[in-house]
């Protein structure tokens, strides 16, 4: 069955600002004053750690064996060469549009007004959402896959003024901000962004995920970075390669193999634990650094002995439920999209503040009763 690919163009229109703007000041409940760089890098490492135990259990990226993209690709022996490559952004939008678990325009408008004037500026920015009925091949294979999220384009409370689903006022925000929107039928926006950026870096160009999700820890490598949305510093953050080691003292090609066994809670992924109680983090970590990979350490204890009896029987007994996890916390890279020339273009930026401004006043507007309502209010 053909999948529909649903891509929102900018138009780059040119809207004269008729109002000031301060990202930082719409929402936030209070100024991040700037600190010397080696306190922020202090604390920042603390609030990685403290995501790392909400949201995020790791593991490696060796295609139950195979690196995600040739090390050759990600890791070029030039430091100024890489220095000198083109940024891509790759905006994770889906996330964004919650506070907590509650989906909220305001947490999507506060965090993409503070993405678009603090992080990305002009370079390119490609952003992606979850296309409907995208995590259905891994609920096929696990029922209990996501399945406490709640579906961020129904029951929308948006502005009465925008379209009936979120995911619509959500594209055409962006698309007036001259971002290109992908959102393709059947897939995870995960995936898509995995497909994506492998194509960016066979371009010569470096990749930059925002997004909080832990799954693209995956991806990490010295041409792929992170940055992150962290409330506690009410900004983006960046995570990178060192930040990666420094936190789990592993590579990042260990990322998936641990989530596959240890399992990932906030995706529903129940880890080995569950019929193993034996088998923990420590365990993992260290039959993971000696055999590198998931499938190399199902490969040997196959054949041989790989550490003490519980462990033993866990990975022989329980070699299927494994390779369950795996295929469900991969990313794909197979996705049927084609990165276009246009995407790559530095971002015209000059629509940022009037969109936005106009976004949150809308969003302002829509809290009060309806006999307050503004009802011809428009976001350009």
């Amino acid at each position: 069955m053909m999948k529909m690919v649903e891509i929102a163009v900018p138009t780059n229109l040119h809207i004269k600002p008729t109002l000031t703007f301060n990202p930082s000041a719409s929402i936030s409940t209070w100024n991040l004053r700037k600190k010397p760089r080696e306190t922020t890098k202090r604390k920042l490492v603390a609030v990685f750690a403290s995501i790392s135990s909400s949201s995020s259990s790791s593991s490696s990226h060796d295609t139950i064996g195979e690196e995600l993209w040739p090390r050759s690709e990600l890791c070029g022996s030039n430091k100024e060469k890489r220095a000198s490559k083109k940024r891509v952004f790759f905006l994770d939008v889906n996330p964004l549009c919650y506070a907590g678990s509650t989906p909220s325009l305001h947490s999507f408008a506060h965090w993409i007004s503070l993405f678009f004037s603090q992080v990305s500026l002009t370079d390119p920015v490609i952003a992606v959402l979850d296309g409907d009925g995208g995590s259905e091949h891994r609920r096929q294979l696990l029922p209990s896959y996501k399945a406490h999220r709640r579906k961020f384009s129904r029951k929308s409370s948006a502005p009465k003024k925008y379209p009936a689903e979120r995911s619509h006022v959500v594209m055409d925000v962006l698309t007036k901000c001259n971002v290109p929107v992908v959102k393709i039928e059947g897939h995870e926006a995960d995936d898509v962004v995995a497909t994506l950026a492998g194509q960016v870096l066979q371009n010569g160009h470096k990749v930059v995920i925002a997004s909080p999700d832990k799954d693209f820890k995956q991806l990490i490598s010295e041409d792929v970075q992170i940055v992150l949305p962290i409330a506690e510093l009410n900004r983006w953050s960046f995570y990178t390669l060192k930040h990666y080691i420094s936190q789990y003292n592993c590579d990042p090609c260990s990322d998936l193999s641990l989530r596959c066994i240890m399992g990932d809670e906030v995706d529903g992924v129940p880890g080995i634990q569950n019929v193993a109680p034996g088998f923990g983090r420590k365990t993992a970590l260290k039959l993971l650094k000696k055999h590198g990979s998931l499938q190399n350490l199902l490969d040997a204890a196959a054949v041989r002995t790989v550490g003490k009896q519980y462990a033993q029987d866990a990975l022989t007994k329980h070699s299927d439920y494994l390779r369950r996890n795996y295929e469900i916390l991969a990313l794909r890279r197979d996705v049927d999209v084609q990165l276009k020339e246009e995407w790559l273009v530095e971002r015209d930026r000059c629509n940022d503040s009037i969109i936005l401004s106009n976004f949150f006043k809308l969003l302002e507007q829509s809290k009060r009763p309806a006999y307050q309502s503004v009802s011809h209010s428009k976001i350009d």
